[in-house]
């Protein structure tokens, strides 16, 4: 017996790229975004899914709503889905950190570096890991699906297929992406990764 777990990054916001957002208030979905969103409600609207968990932050929330409203389902905030916590780097652009030697260290070491004031990636890893438990758990047949962020997906596939938190850069988890995991008591195993849904 398997759960099938749907790791949804949040769609795309106007800062992607440019700013490291992490936990500030006030990211939400531009109109891209929004677009992003209903595809994803689109491609979801013909599984059969027991439930909708989400990040607690706007751009996750925003994203998991149209999903959860199209398949007939609360969208549950759940802070083990919320992004990792940047502590002194929230909000400053990325072209800005690339000068930070403790930002290049971070990128190189994530298994043991931490940002300043912040939360390592392993616990990131951690509190992700135990919510892909809690939904086996409690759909150990059934379908769920969380709606979170990219490094903390990232974290939880690692986790999964055995990599090193250092190895996050080798592979994509794009904004409106889908992956997917069949996860049964004690293991688990990686079923698609970074699908984009359709437009």
């Amino acid at each position: 017996m398997a759960a099938t777990v749907f790791l949804v990054r949040h769609a795309v916001h106007d800062r992607v790229d440019r700013v490291l957002c992490g936990r500030m208030p006030g990211v939400g979905l531009g109109e891209a975004g929004r677009r992003q969103a209903e595809a994803l409600a689109r491609r979801f609207a013909g599984e059969a899914v027991d439930a909708v968990w989400t990040s607690p932050l706007q751009r996750a929330r925003e994203t998991a709503e149209p999903i959860a409203a199209r398949l007939g389902l609360p969208a549950r905030p759940s802070d083990a889905l919320s992004e990792i916590d940047f502590g002194a780097w929230t909000g400053q652009s990325f072209a800005a950190l690339g000068d930070d030697p403790r930002w290049r260290r971070w990128n190189e070491a994530r298994g043991s570096e931490r940002p300043p004031g912040g939360e390592s990636m392993a616990e990131a890893q951690a509190r992700a890991a135990g919510e892909v438990e809690r939904a086996r758990a409690g759909h150990p047949d059934g379908r769920v699906l969380l709606v979170s962020h990219g490094d903390v997906i990232k974290a939880a596939l690692a986790g999964v297929l055995g990599l090193s938190l250092d190895a996050h850069a080798r592979f994509e988890i794009s904004p409106g992406s889908v992956s997917a995991l069949a996860v049964w008591e004690g293991g688990g195993k990686l079923l698609s990764m970074n699908e984009a849904a359709a437009p």
